[in-house]
């Protein structure tokens, strides 16, 4: 994880989506771009005043590592805990591209359901929600965390629900987020 703002210049055309209304765009080569968080294998980068997310795999446009999606394998037998486990986790690596916190330590994962299907073969059923309705990243983050935890071996199935029932609040967040983000 990292914080540390650096300027770089965007070495090709980059597909990027606008924070916070989540609308594809494409960075175009040349442009100066400041990258103002590095967090869950994504960048969030400012150009001209504006943010956009790039994800990992496009990294070597702002001249670092271009990072790729690893499929999560556990050792042993696949058993609801270890799946529940693993996507917990996964859950822990997917961000709000303007808050350095994770969607769990935010509070916004409500609920994280493992489901047997077949013989070490589960559904994960996720409930989530956002920190404003009106957020047009939601559909974003969601997608987000899906793809990661369909990348969970023995996961054949995701369905990630936004919902707004409770709605969320602040002090969902967990103490020690709140301690990074100075609400304490």
């Amino acid at each position: 994880m990292s914080y540390t703002r650096q300027d770089v210049i965007v070495s090709r055309d980059c597909p990027a989506v606008t924070v916070p209304y989540g609308s594809p765009v494409t960075i175009e080569k040349g442009c100066e771009a400041t990258i103002t968080q590095q967090l869950g294998g994504s960048y969030t980068v400012m150009v001209e005043g504006n943010l956009y997310r790039v994800e990992g795999v496009d990294g070597d446009a702002l001249g670092l590592e271009p990072t790729e999606d690893v499929r999560h394998v556990h050792d042993g037998p696949v058993t609801a805990q270890s799946v529940e486990d693993a996507a917990w986790s996964l859950l822990a690596t997917c961000y709000d591209p303007e808050i350095p916190v994770d969607i769990v330590n935010l509070g916004l994962v409500y609920s994280c359901k493992v489901l047997p299907v077949a013989d070490e073969l589960y559904r994960i059923e996720v409930q989530m929600t956002l920190t404003a309705p009106g957020c047009g990243m939601g559909t974003f983050i969601a997608d987000e965390a899906r793809g990661k935890l369909l990348s969970i071996h023995g996961v054949d199935e995701v369905k990630v629900d936004l919902v707004w029932d409770p709605p969320w609040s602040r002090e969902m967040i967990s103490e020690p987020a709140r301690l990074q983000m100075g609400l304490l």
